[in-house]
């Protein structure tokens, strides 16, 4: 039996779960500690001061040693519902996706009736790619505390993924009712549908951008991102490009300064990176352990420009199921070669690359994502900046098929400048200047060219976006033959498939085909003439 209350050896109370969070929220660490280790001392296998200990580390940042204590809670209280999820919101920290849904499992089985734990399962499952049951505990969670904006935000991401538009809408409405200075909930609502003259948000996401300037002590930089990005989907979406455009450069502006992009060192990124293979190295080789003819399909290229679309395809055919943008592979490369796990991108994870064992570096990925596949006989890894990877992936996983997603340069720059990334890593600071994002273009290009001359043709694969918009059956065929999968019609249906998608296309990909973003970028006239100057032979 879980014991919310722990008493020393005269009976006077110690710790309780209720003091020790409010303790906790107070920060009074150092009261926490002292009073968890008194507790511990008079019964080492009571679960509490672990639990209370588990979020003082997780509170100052200790996420690893976190999850000892959380560890230790769940060993000694199986089903306390609130030491489970901890436990698997930690494992999600660290980027143990499937252990974090497995414990997410164990605690929904037991069941919640508080709304913030209900909330973090509904997490832990969104951040897993299981949107469908991320949901229920969402909606418990806003039935619970309605008054709540982040429950319902939440609700509304889950049911944008999973493609039920008017539970999100609906969702990030009550948001913004509770909230309206929820920017983030402002830009996804404004991102689910096309504004229009009669149905648009413009005159007060003006007003609420112009009131971020009013205090100049407080850093507004990613609220004037999102508004400013938001302003400016809607001035697109009213076919006003050119004042579109400069609201995107006002809202990035600040933003780039701030991160202070380094041209020169991105470039060493790529140069580093083809370092990785070359026909000489596949030589030496040539005996890479295929060892149980694992064969991922990596859909890699620049964000934006159809790697989604290609996934939706791919992922119809029954013999296929997509996992999404795993983080896996760069993961095993840096951790065996003894970098820092995050997503950085720099020039030591490539360049250490030839002091460590590629082959098991396959078979790690293939036993990490196993439980993935859900059945299937071929898993789709959708991280699109796996195009860094392809000479590793290739020496790592020798059957595994890579396919990049190739668009016109000057639609595949406004593209990414159009979009608000992620900010918790720098793969897209280019996208803050158009003029960085025409050289990390031309990188890109360049790059594609050497793992064009150094990959055998039957394992990278290029395709055009524009050729898939304009001949979908053929380019399918071309995809399914790539890819040694027989013809299936419901390819061709893509946008039947009701599978999650947690991308920033989840609203597009859920339509057929369609032309309109192909040359969208002369619809900006001369704003565009730096980008076509700086992008130079490869602009169209």
């Amino acid at each position: 039996m879980h014991v919310n209350k722990l008493t020393n050896k005269r009976g006077l109370t110690i710790i309780t779960l209720t003091t020790g969070m409010k303790l906790l929220r107070s920060r009074a660490y150092e009261t926490v500690y002292k009073q968890s280790i008194e507790a511990l001392r008079q019964n080492e296998t009571n679960p509490l001061p672990f639990f209370l200990l588990g979020v003082l580390a997780s509170d100052t940042g200790n996420t690893v040693k976190a999850l000892e204590f959380f560890a230790k809670a769940t060993e000694h209280a199986p089903k306390n519902v609130r030491y489970q999820t901890y436990h698997a919101n930690t494992l999600m920290a660290l980027g143990d996706h499937n252990q974090a849904k497995a414990r997410a499992d164990i605690a929904a089985t037991i069941g919640t009736n508080d709304a913030l734990l209900s909330d973090m399962i509904g997490v832990i499952y969104s951040r897993t790619e299981h949107h469908n049951l991320a949901i229920p505990f969402f909606e418990q969670a806003v039935k619970k505390n309605p008054k709540w904006a982040k429950f319902h935000f939440n609700l509304g991401a889950s049911a944008e993924f999973i493609g039920d538009f008017a539970k999100a809408k609906s969702a990030y409405t009550n948001t913004l009712s509770i909230n309206p200075k929820f920017y983030l909930a402002w830009f996804s609502l404004v991102a689910l549908e096309k504004q229009t003259s009669g149905n648009n948000h413009l005159e007060k996401l003006k007003t609420l951008f112009n009131e971020l300037t009013v205090n100049g002590a407080v850093d507004t930089t990613d609220s004037h991102l999102l508004l400013g990005h938001t302003i400016a989907k809607t001035l697109e979406d009213l076919g006003e490009y050119e004042d579109s455009f400069d609201w995107l450069k006002k809202a990035k502006s600040t933003k780039r300064k701030q991160i202070q992009y380094n041209r020169q060192a991105m470039a060493k990124v790529f140069d580093a990176a083809k370092t990785t293979i070359t026909l000489d190295m596949l030589d030496k080789h040539s005996d890479a352990d295929k060892f149980s003819n694992a064969a991922p399909i990596f859909i890699v290229g620049l964000p934006r420009t159809g790697t989604t679309l290609v996934d939706r395809i791919l992922s119809s055919h029954p013999r296929v199921h997509s996992a999404g943008e795993l983080t896996v592979f760069s993961k095993l490369i840096k951790a065996a070669s003894a970098l820092p796990i995050d997503t950085q991108l720099d020039c030591d994870t490539f360049l250490k690359t030839n002091q460590i064992n590629l082959s098991d570096i396959g078979k790690n990925y293939i036993a990490t994502t196993q439980t993935l596949m859900q059945g299937a006989d071929h898993l789709i890894d959708k991280m699109p900046f796996n195009f860094l990877y392809a000479g590793l992936i290739h020496r790592a996983l020798p059957n595994a098929r890579i396919i990049v997603l190739r668009r016109g340069a000057m639609d595949s720059c406004l593209s990414n400048y159009r979009q608000l990334f992620a900010s918790h890593n720098n793969n897209h600071d280019y996208a803050f200047d158009l003029e960085d994002t025409a050289i990390f273009y031309n990188e890109f290009d360049g790059l594609m060219s050497h793992w064009r001359k150094n990959i055998p043709p039957n394992r990278f694969m290029e395709i055009a976006y524009e050729d898939i918009i304009h001949d979908q059956k053929n380019q399918t065929r071309k995809l399914l033959s790539f890819c040694e999968l027989e013809w299936d019609e419901s390819c061709m249906r893509f946008h039947e498939n009701t599978s999650p998608t947690a991308t920033a296309s989840s609203v597009q990909v859920r339509q057929p085909l369609y032309s309109g973003s192909i040359g969208r970028w002369k619809k900006y006239g001369h704003k565009l003439d730096a980008l076509r100057a700086e992008l130079g032979k490869t602009a169209q």
